[in-house]
C-alpha cells in the first residue's frame, strides 16, 4: 500500500515539474512581447491550465488503455516509479539549461525503458499499432500515437505558423505599427490564455492516466481490498476506463501550482534567444500552436506543447526572413527533442536494472 501511494506522490511531483517546465512554452511569447508582465502571465497560465486540465479525458484514456498495458503495472509499482524518475531527471536537466523539451515524451520514454528492462530485455521491440501479445511491454499503438505525432505535429505547427504570419503580413502590410501592436497585444492575451488551456487539456491528462492506470492495476491485483471505508474512493471499478473526478482535480491543482512557479530559463530561450517577437508574431505563433494541440487533444493523441509552440515560433520567424531565427539556439533545442525519449528510456532502464540487481524487484 505504501508503494502505491509512493507512485501517486511521485506522479504528482512529475506533474508539478511539468507545470513550471512546460508552462514557459505557453507564456513565453506574451512575456517576450511585453504584452503581460511575467507575474501576470504566470497567473493567467495557472488559471487556464487548471481549467484545461478539467476539460475532457481523451489523452488520459490513451495513456491508460491505448499506450501502456496494465500488465506493466501488475509487474510492480516500482516499474512506474522508475519511469517517472527518468522523466523527472530529464525535465530538470533541460530546465536547468533552459532547453524546451517535451514532458510528454519524457514520460513515454521512461515508460518504454522501464518496461523494456522489466520484460527481460527482449530485443524484438514492437512499436506498431497492433503489437503482438508477447510484446505488450512496449504498449499498443506507440508508433501511431507517439512516434508519428512527434514528427508531424511540430511540422504542422511550423507550417501553420508560417502561413498565418504570411497572411497577417499581407493583410496588414499598410497598417501603422503602433496600431498593429495595440490590437495584437490585446489579442495575444486571449491567445496566451488559449495556449494555457490547451496545455492543461493535453499535458495534465498524462499524469491522470498514470494514476488511473496504477489504481486500476492495484484494484485488479487485490491490493486495495483491505482499504478502510474512507479510502474506498481509490478503488477502480472493473474494466474502468474513465478518469475519476478526484484524480482530475488533484492533477489540475498540482499542475496549476507548478505553473505558478514559472520557468524563466525556458522563457528566455523561446521568447528572446530564438527570434525577436512582436505582438503580431506572438499572436500568430500562439494561434498556430493552440490549433495543433486542440486537434491532437480531440483525437486523444498526447503531443508536446513544447515542440508545437517552438516550431510555430520558427515558422513565424521564417515568414519574416530565414536569418531572423537564431539557428544555433534551434539546433540545441532539436537535439533536446531528439534525445528526450532515448535518454529517459535509458535512465528508467538503469533504475529498473538496479532494482533487479539488488533484488528489490524480481528480474523477468
Amino acid at each position: 500500500m505504501t508503494l502505491l501511494f509512493t507512485v501517486i506522490f511521485i506522479a504528482l511531483i512529475f506533474e508539478y515539474i511539468n507545470g513550471f517546465h512546460d508552462t514557459a512554452n505557453s507564456i513565453a511569447t506574451v512575456v517576450s512581447t511585453k504584452v503581460l508582465t511575467p507575474r501576470q502571465a504566470v497567473l493567467l497560465a495557472a488559471t487556464t491550465n487548471l481549467l484545461g486540465a478539467m476539460w475532457g479525458t481523451a489523452v488520459a484514456k490513451t495513456i491508460t488503455s491505448g499506450l501502456v498495458d496494465t500488465k506493466l503495472v501488475h509487474m510492480g509499482s516500482e516499474i512506474v516509479i522508475c519511469a517517472l524518475f527518468g522523466g523527472i531527471i530529464w525535465n530538470l536537466i533541460t530546465w536547468w539549461f533552459g532547453l524546451p523539451s517535451s514532458s510528454s515524451h519524457a514520460l513515454i520514454g521512461g515508460l518504454c525503458g522501464s518496461a523494456y528492462a522489466a520484460s527481460g530485455g527482449n530485443i524484438h521491440v514492437i512499436i506498431w499499432a497492433e503489437a503482438s501479445k508477447e510484446h505488450w511491454w512496449l504498449g499498443k499503438g506507440l508508433f501511431w500515437k507517439v512516434i508519428v505525432p512527434m514528427i508531424t505535429s511540430p511540422i504542422a505547427g511550423l507550417l501553420i505558423g508560417f502561413i498565418v504570419m504570411a497572411l497577417l503580413y499581407v493583410v496588414f502590410r499598410n497598417a501603422r505599427p503602433l496600431w498593429i501592436n495595440r490590437i495584437f497585444g490585446r489579442a495575444q492575451v486571449v491567445n496566451a490564455g488559449a495556449m494555457g488551456f490547451m496545455h492543461g487539456t493535453n499535458d495534465a491528462q498524462k499524469t491522470m492516466g498514470i494514476i488511473a492506470l496504477t489504481l486500476l492495476a492495484a484494484t485488479k491485483a487485490g491490493q486495495l481490498d483491505s482499504l478502510p471505508e474512507w479510502l474506498s474512493f481509490l478503488k477502480a471499478a472493473p474494466n474502468e476506463t474513465g478518469i475519476k473526478l478526484w484524480i482530475k482535480v488533484t492533477c489540475a491543482l498540482v499542475m496549476a501550482a507548478g505553473t505558478a512557479v514559472g520557468g524563466w530559463r525556458i522563457i528566455k530561450t523561446l521568447g528572446h534567444r530564438m527570434v525577436k517577437l512582436h505582438p503580431i508574431n506572438g499572436f500568430a505563433a500562439e494561434t498556430s500552436s493552440a490549433l495543433v494541440i486542440f486537434t491532437a487533444t480531440q483525437l486523444g493523441i498526447p503531443v508536446s506543447t513544447t515542440h508545437n509552440i517552438s516550431a510555430a515560433i520558427m515558422g513565424v520567424g521564417a515568414a519574416r526572413r530565414l536569418n531572423a531565427i537564431r539557428w544555433s539556439v534551434v539546433e540545441r533545442m532539436v537535439w533536446a527533442w531528439i534525445l528526450t525519449i532515448p535518454v529517459t528510456a535509458f535512465l528508467a532502464y538503469l533504475f529498473v536494472r538496479f532494482l533487479q540487481i539488488t533484488h528489490l524487484i524480481s528480474a523477468s
